[in-house]
């Protein structure tokens, strides 16, 4: 595509004021804006796909965090993959593909050292956001490192059916596991972990009590939690955790929309019982394993040892609802956004 067949102007989401709550659309715009063209090291990205995920409810407040709150009348970012159409920086010609941040947008102008080249051929573009993206290192390093997971551990996943928590089950089961138990919101998601993803076992968190659920599917306890939901799974958790148990904390959705804060675990003294650790997880601390993360994870994408699903959206117009339905838990796998 030459400069000049360059389209004039692109959408884009932007936030207009901080949710209290759940998030509404009087919240955000959908906004015509006219496109840049790469300057000096920048290339203009077309975005085929984009990513929505729970981490953003956070940056949608002002509260101090681990990354900067998205800015208010500014458009918002978030992982994106697509085919370059413009660029200034040596090593990166149009048509070539990349992976960066420049989401929640039709186009966008990045940094090229900011955006990594993938390859459509090995891996369909989609799966550089999930399994192959962010979300799987997530899984990877929250498991492996986080929770140093070992094999012969009994680990439960909570948010279960989801982009993270889809991926660490089926990856301690490949590392070993003595059983994998999830949870998830719908007796067809369990369905899904047990018979698709090799879960042992698999309950819905909305038939019972989650921590005599867990009881009943690890009557010989817990060696790992890794947490997606917080609330009443933390509490079970730590209610059935061995000795030397590990928690990996990566999400804690439950919690993401209250506008009070939400109580604590009431168990938190039985980590003296079991001298168990509690670790929370930021995926940008572990990049160092991306290299070892993608060779290992790829391999068992294209033998089909492992599974996923995405739940994919067309249009930008409704990156916004998918965005809702990712905090409503309406998404099985990795939920994308097709432009």
């Amino acid at each position: 595509m030459t400069d000049s067949a360059l389209p004039a102007t692109g959408r884009e989401w932007r936030l207009l004021s901080r949710p209290v709550g759940w998030p509404k659309p009087e919240d955000f715009e959908l906004a015509e804006t006219e496109i840049r063209r790469p300057g000096p090291g920048e290339v203009l990205v077309r975005n085929a796909y984009v990513s929505v995920d729970p981490y953003m409810r956070g940056r949608m407040s002002s509260a101090k965090s681990y990354v900067a709150p998205f800015e208010l009348g500014k458009v918002m970012q978030g992982g994106a993959v697509g085919e370059v159409v413009a660029s200034e920086a040596e090593g990166v010609a149009p048509g070539d593909h990349v992976l960066h941040f420049g989401g929640w947008r039709e186009y966008a102008v990045v940094d090229a050292k900011q955006a990594v080249k993938v390859d459509p051929d090995a891996a369909p573009l989609s799966t550089y956001l999930g399994v192959l993206g962010m979300t799987g290192l997530t899984a990877y390093a929250g498991l492996l490192r986080t929770a140093s997971f070992k094999e012969g551990d009994s680990v439960f996943v909570s948010g279960a059916a989801g982009a993270v928590g889809s991926q660490v089950g089926q990856i301690a089961r490949l590392k070993g596991a003595s059983r994998v138990i999830g949870s998830a919101g719908s007796d067809e998601k369990v369905k899904l972990l047990v018979e698709e993803y090799g879960f042992d076992a698999a309950f819905n968190y909305k038939n019972g009590p989650v921590a005599e659920q867990l009881r009943d599917a690890a009557p010989d306890g817990i060696d790992v939690y890794f947490d997606n939901v917080g609330g009443d799974h933390l509490e079970a958790a730590i209610g059935s955790l061995n000795t030397k148990g590990r928690i990996a904390i990566c999400g804690m959705i439950s919690v993401y929309n209250n506008t009070e804060p939400a109580p604590g675990p009431k168990n938190l003294a039985r980590l003296i019982q079991t001298r168990g650790r509690i670790e929370g997880l930021l995926v940008g601390d572990h990049y160092d394993l991306q290299p070892q993360f993608v060779q290992e994870v790829g391999a068992w994408v294209r033998s089909g040892e492992l599974k996923y699903r995405e739940t994919v959206v067309e249009g930008i117009e409704n990156n916004l609802e998918a965005f809702l339905g990712v905090l409503r838990g309406d998404n099985t796998g990795k939920m994308i956004v097709k432009l």
